[in-house]
């Protein structure tokens, strides 16, 4: 099984807070089934409804929360092309939350008092404050990504990257703390010798918390860390990125959001200080890395991610090749490919596979699906995900072994994966941290 990551929860809700304070739009009420929509329904049995909720107009703005419900929505029209699940239909029915709070628990009565849903899938929402009614609604959530520690609070949740965390609906991971691995600094001291890292951060306080989360796991495993933090009002990268230059970076992190790290690249282009690896966060793990980073290409051409799942731009593997054609296929105005699209629509597939199990051994009811969901053997969709499972563990493990999908973005070539992600592991220390 995989805990959520320390870096990867934490740095999600820190850019959303930076992003909030950055946007200059207040939040909306929630729209009425937006996004794309699966194909038109098979004849037979009355169709099994599942929700979709997402954060798609947002103080963050542009489309940085709609991957998983793309993804989900494409897997969904797919489906029903084939003629559904076992002659059923799926309807997935969407609701924007705004980003909001009172958005989202207006999305979470719209859902499951009106809409009546059975479940819902791929939930991205950037306040998911209605996750203690969904909860208590015994409705099972599956896939949905871990913005915040909802996941590790809450009975019948199930985050895309699973959970060890006893979830009584209290307080998140044992007793208010969470605990994530150092894979990701494991991983490039040992492939590529790095031994120097920089995190770099805003003077935020989400910025510098997750600043100093990363530089605790770096010096866990052995790194010089040198801190660059920037003004977020008036920030001044090309500062930062001289300082870099002076101490021989040869690894550097950040805690910024996507228009700071386009910056970043570029005054480190600009000094000649750009490092050996950039590493970059799953949410921007996506196909628009050459428009960001169109005025730094040697910073693009060092940019690096790392996550829990197959990567996106690799058809050489045949879930991902069966990913991208339905894509291409049943979307409509979604140009960009990411790794949070294929997230989406393996959250989309788990359901899919759970409540199948159901239909071929009796009847489809949530206490199945959720059965099938905490079995012991791990859920992988077909191999797109590292092995997941939900356990309950009274005390937080010391030490996992935890694997590693890693790419890299090459011009011409796009995102290059970099070895095998069932093999690339290591057993890191679990460090603690309150969310």
């Amino acid at each position: 099984m995989r805990p959520s990551r320390a870096a990867d929860l934490v740095l999600r809700a820190a850019l959303a807070a930076v992003l909030t304070l950055s946007a200059a739009c207040g939040s909306r009420l929630p729209d009425r089934d937006a996004g794309p929509r699966p194909t038109a329904a098979t004849p037979g049995a009355p169709p099994i409804r599942v929700g979709v909720i997402t954060s798609a107009t947002s103080p963050v703005g542009g489309d940085a929360f709609t991957g998983p419900r793309d993804g989900a929505l494409a897997y969904f029209a797919a489906l029903n092309a084939r003629g559904g699940l076992d002659g059923r239909r799926v309807e997935a029915v969407t609701c924007d939350d705004g980003g909001s709070g009172v958005g989202n628990h207006t999305c979470v009565t719209r859902l499951l008092d009106e809409r009546k849903v059975f479940a819902l899938v791929a939930t991205t929402a950037l306040d998911y404050a209605g996750a203690a009614r969904v909860s208590a609604a015994g409705v099972p959530d599956i896939g949905g990504q871990p913005i915040g520690p909802a996941y590790d609070t809450h009975p019948h949740l199930y985050g895309i990257h699973g959970s060890s965390a006893p979830r009584t609906g209290d307080r998140p991971g044992w007793d208010g703390v969470l605990y994530g691995g150092t894979e990701v600094y494991r991983y490039f001291k040992r492939a590529h010798g790095a031994r120097t890292a920089a995190v770099v951060s805003y003077n935020q306080p989400a910025s510098a918390a997750y600043a100093r989360l990363l530089t605790l796991g770096l010096r866990a495993e052995g790194y010089r860390v040198v801190p660059g933090q920037v003004d977020f009002a008036l920030p001044n990268f090309r500062a930062v990125a001289a300082d870099l230059r002076a101490q021989r970076v040869d690894l550097v992190l950040d805690a910024l959001d996507s228009h700071g790290n386009a910056r970043l690249c570029e005054a480190m282009e600009a000094v000649d200080a750009v490092p050996a690896v950039k590493v970059t966060n799953v949410q921007n793990w996506t196909s628009e890395v050459a428009e960001d980073h169109r005025r730094s290409p040697r910073c693009r051409n060092a940019l690096w991610a790392t996550g829990s799942s197959r990567n996106h731009d690799d058809p050489s593997h045949p879930a991902v090749r069966e990913f991208r054609t339905a894509m291409d296929t049943h979307t409509r105005g979604v140009g960009a490919r990411s790794q949070w699209q294929l997230e989406g629509w393996a959250a989309a597939m788990w359901f899919t596979d759970a409540a199948r199990s159901c239909l071929r051994s009796g009847a489809l009811t949530r206490a199945c699906v959720e059965r099938f969901l905490t079995r012991r053997e791990p859920y992988t969709a077909r191999g797109l995900l590292l092995p997941v499972r939900f356990e309950r563990l009274a005390s937080p493990p010391r030490t996992r072994r935890t694997c590693l999908s890693v790419a890299r973005w090459r011009d011409g070539r796009g995102w290059v994966t970099q070895g095998d992600m069932d093999r690339t592991c290591a057993t890191v220390p679990q460090l603690g941290y309150r969310p």
